[in-house]
């Protein structure tokens, strides 16, 4: 695991843990489980998670990634984070996300 991927993990453990899990069981909690499966965060939940990507690492979350596939457990969204941070090198997501599209002339 890079050294990004091993930030963004802490990062969103951290915050499950203490928004969700109430600061406990740390030990208990593995990157793998899934969220909704083992009843740790209800739909309300995934999108205060979506809410906090988002605005952590300044990137916009469109509809279709709205997905158990990229929101299911901690190293899904790790996965999907670094996926967008990719996606966005060089550019200015949160900008260009609320710019409107220029029409030829």
């Amino acid at each position: 695991m890079s050294e990004k991927a091993t930030a963004i993990e802490k990062e969103l453990r951290s915050f499950v843990i203490d928004n969700f899990l109430f600061g406990q069981a740390e030990e208990t909690l593995s990157n793998r489980d899934s969220f909704l499966e083992k009843g740790l965060i209800d739909s309300m939940g995934i999108l205060t998670l979506v809410e906090f990507v988002r605005d952590k690492y300044s990137f916009v979350v469109e509809d279709e990634e709205l997905v158990p596939e990229n929101w299911d457990s901690v190293q899904r969204i790790v996965t999907f984070v670094e996926r967008k941070l990719g996606e966005n090198v060089g550019t200015s997501p949160v900008a260009s996300a609320s710019e409107p599209e220029k029409q030829p002339a």
